[in-house]
């Protein structure tokens, strides 16, 4: 890397926008000096037009999933074809019928995802994973956390390198210019006390001591962490939790689940052990600041209170949400018992985190029919800041200051979405007007990945996603 001085039109600095703000990036990658107020861009400097944020932060995402976008109708069915009856494992009971018998919930999607996760190998994950990762830089995400458990090969077998999956998909963030955290899932069974079935014999390593012994071959680097992941309390046995948040201690690494996305799940913990799988995850010491819990969808006074007084970050992701018709967490009360806030495109339903912020706060207006549940300043935070802490680089990237990473996102004011608020309404504009179509710049380390709309490392990312995708529904 060499050192770059940009020049931004308007820029997201100390929680306000400022104007005519020069940013220096050293060599190393990170900022050296952040100067408002120089209407005139110094010589060699590159220009951002628009309002440049700190980069965004994707904190949940599964990239094989960006292969089901468009293929399973929301109606539940692949292609257009009637849907078999899915097996509902987090409790054994039948999906919910719908118009004379459809099924039609996540556990039929879930069906339609298993398919497609059976034909994933570590090259042709390498080649989706990279033009997910250059679409995200494309909608100014400048870090991802990978929840990941594709970890052998189809049916259990082991590959030669037992990373090679996980190894795939650090080398594609790499390529396609983005930071990641690589959070490394341990996925042993199929429900409370079940085996895993055919599909998931893939991503269990058999105990939670393989997996940590496996994880542990892992490796980070300037542009990646290494994380641990639950995934969630039906798919780790009760004794082999305190297995996995120990390796995350051990490594001081970001420790993440997901929690009570389904109300099946719930139902099956009460009835396997007796307590809500928040209660379960805190008497077995899986809480705490750096662990985050994705979803948090279903959850009683006493989760949250639990959550909160461990400060726990949660991870929302409205737009998955929506489209699996899961529910509406609750954020708010989330947040003001002191769990810290992030977000995720998680299936990639969509790739827009600027969607995500703005899902966040209008979901909360329908489901109270009140407005101004967070400020555009509070969900840039989320959508920045909290979201590099909940993926362990929290002291490092989310702001624009001396010494932190160069990360940039600079998204436009004057397309037909965003023009004619005045700059300094920017924030409000980015939050509740802009979508991923607007981001302009994408700067991570001081690079500029993408310029103008176009990403300067992967070319034609429409066409290498559409055929890393194709590649996946052959015969």
């Amino acid at each position: 890397m060499t050192a770059q001085t940009y020049w931004a039109e308007h820029a997201w600095v100390d929680g306000s926008v400022r104007s005519d703000v020069v940013i220096v990036a050293a060599a190393n990658g990170r900022i050296t000096a952040v100067v408002p107020g120089s209407p005139r861009p110094p010589a060699g400097s590159v220009t951002l037009r628009g309002l440049t944020l700190p980069g965004l932060a994707n904190a949940h995402s599964h990239a094989f999933h960006r292969a089901l976008r468009g293929v399973v109708q929301a109606d539940g069915r692949a292609n257009g074809e009637p849907g078999g009856q899915a097996e509902d494992e987090a409790n054994g009971q039948a999906d919910r019928q719908r118009d004379g018998g459809a099924p039609d919930s996540f556990w039929t999607w879930r069906e339609v995802m298993y398919d497609v996760a059976d034909r994933l190998t570590p090259d042709s994950y390498f080649e989706l994973a990279r033009a997910v990762y250059a679409e995200m830089a494309m909608a100014g995400i400048t870090c991802v956390g990978e929840f990941h458990y594709l970890h052998h090969a189809p049916g259990g077998p082991r590959y030669g390198n037992p990373n090679a999956m996980g190894e795939a998909l650090i080398a594609a963030a790499a390529e396609a210019g983005i930071r990641i955290t690589l959070l490394d899932t341990c996925y042993l069974s199929s429900g409370f006390g079940a085996e895993p079935n055919e599909h998931q014999l893939r991503f269990s390593d058999g105990t939670a001591e393989a997996w940590a012994e496996r994880v542990s071959g892992l490796k980070g680097d300037g542009n990646t962490r290494i994380g641990a992941a639950i995934h969630s309390v039906r798919a780790v046995p009760v004794d082999q939790l305190a297995t996995v948040s120990g390796w995350a201690d051990e490594h001081t690494a970001p420790l993440h689940v997901h929690l009570s996305e389904q109300t099946a799940e719930n139902d099956a913990c009460v009835e396997a052990h007796g307590f809500t799988p928040t209660r379960l995850l805190a008497d077995h010491g899986v809480l705490g600041p750096r662990t985050t819990a994705v979803h948090a969808t279903h959850l009683t006074p006493g989760d949250i209170r639990l959550l909160g007084q461990a400060a726990t970050g949660v991870c929302m992701c409205p737009t998955t949400e929506r489209d699996l018709a899961d529910g509406i967490g609750p954020a708010v009360e989330l947040q003001s018992a002191g769990s810290p806030l992030s977000l995720g495109s998680d299936s990639h339903a969509v790739i827009d985190i600027l969607e995500e912020a703005r899902a966040m706060e209008l979901d909360e207006r329908l489901r109270t029919r009140a407005r101004g549940h967070w400020t555009a300043a509070q969900l840039l935070r989320a959508a920045t800041a909290d979201g590099h802490a909940a993926l362990g680089w929290g002291a490092e990237a989310g702001r624009i200051e001396v010494g932190a990473l160069a990360d940039l996102t600079t998204i436009a004011l004057d397309s037909v979405r965003t023009a004619g608020p005045p700059p300094r309404l920017g924030a409000e504009t980015a939050v509740f007007a802009a979508t991923s179509a607007d981001v302009r710049h994408t700067v991570v380390g001081g690079r500029h990945v993408v310029r103008d709309g176009a990403h300067q490392l992967v070319p034609r990312v429409p066409q290498a996603l559409a055929e890393a995708i194709e590649a996946l529904h052959g015969p």
